[in-house]
């Protein structure tokens, strides 16, 4: 059985898809989540999470960029700006602790960003969730 972190890493996966260009990947995502073995629960927990990014994705968007000290959205690499994304509508529209929240955002991002990553993706999230 897959745990909330494989479905948020999947989130992630589905959200780096659709900044790619891929915009029909809303399609797809029964398959996507089977192939990743998300199912039941989780699968619900991710659809969740997923939908409700794409639902506010202006509002989460809006409060990244506000937070973005010396960086250009348009150039954060599309890992970071789909787990930023993720872990920005937890924070806001979500009700895990805001440190729950940055630390699974730090794992993700270790697992898929590069070294510096996670220290970026702390400080931003942090900073957003002092601000909510």
């Amino acid at each position: 059985m897959a745990t909330r972190h494989q479905a948020r890493m999947a989130v992630v996966s589905l959200l780096y898809a659709f900044d790619l260009g891929n915009g029909n990947i809303a399609e797809h995502t029964d398959e996507i989540l089977e192939e990743k073995k998300i199912r039941n629960k989780q699968k619900d927990f991710a659809l969740t999470l997923y939908e409700g990014v794409m639902q506010n994705i202006t509002p989460v968007d809006e409060a990244i960029v506000k937070h973005l000290k010396e960086w250009d959205f348009e150039r954060l690499g599309a890992i970071e700006r789909a787990t930023l994304r993720l872990a920005t509508y937890e924070i806001l529209f979500g009700e895990l602790d805001s440190a729950v929240v940055i630390n699974e955002a730090v794992e993700i991002t270790k697992a898929f960003g590069t070294e510096q990553s996670p220290k970026f993706i702390n400080g931003v999230l942090d900073a957003i969730s002092k601000d909510k």
